[in-house]
């Protein structure tokens, strides 16, 4: 099995060092997910450019993380998974939404589950979603920006649920009490 390397700021190729700046800067650490993203500098600046851009759509923080938490759940992904939940709780979204966004069950709020359900298809559909769909999501209070808002929003989360798949992304010591494995026997 082919070994990836967790770099650090030091270690880090030289391109990846000053994103490594402006992650340490948000978070006050680098993540392992961004650490084993160095090895390709290229990957570290599209993903952090994406994560950027999603956190200044006009979709609120807990709709993005709805988006964010579909979309983990529906690629499988233990490491954003567990590194969303705890985001969504210091960010206080409900912990009913919380809790059914990891089970894959419906959420307590209409709208948020109109935005849940319109992110499943985007993500199993890998974008094929019916026009009564759309149209299902913009009466529920969306908008058509917010529609494209999810498919960049998505995009982010491919980049770092594929990496984490890949090289295996140990989980921060931040995420502990969050761990993930999705759910047997859902028909979500």
């Amino acid at each position: 099995m082919t070994q990836f390397t967790a770099y650090t700021t030091d270690t880090a190729p030289e391109a990846a060092r000053p994103i490594f700046e402006g992650v340490k800067g948000a978070f006050g650490f680098v993540p392992n997910l961004q650490s084993y993203m160095a090895e390709s500098p290229e990957l570290l600046a599209g993903y952090t450019a994406l994560w950027d851009l999603f956190s200044k759509t006009t979709l609120t923080a807990h709709e993005q993380q709805v988006v964010y938490l579909t979309s983990n759940y529906e690629n499988e992904c233990r490491y954003c998974m567990a590194g969303h939940t705890t985001l969504a709780k210091m960010q206080k979204m409900e912990a009913a939404v919380i809790e059914a966004l990891r089970a894959g069950k419906s959420l307590p709020d209409a709208k948020l589950e109109a935005l849940h359900h319109f992110t499943t298809l985007v993500v199993r559909n890998r974008g094929q979603v019916a026009d009564a769909d759309v149209d299902a999501f913009i009466n529920a209070g969306f908008t058509r920006r917010n529609v494209l808002e999810v498919v960049l929003g998505v995009a982010t989360k491919v980049m770092s649920n594929y990496t984490n798949h890949i090289v295996h992304t140990p989980l921060d010591d931040f995420m502990k009490g969050n761990e993930w494995t999705k759910p047997t026997g859902n028909a979500s």
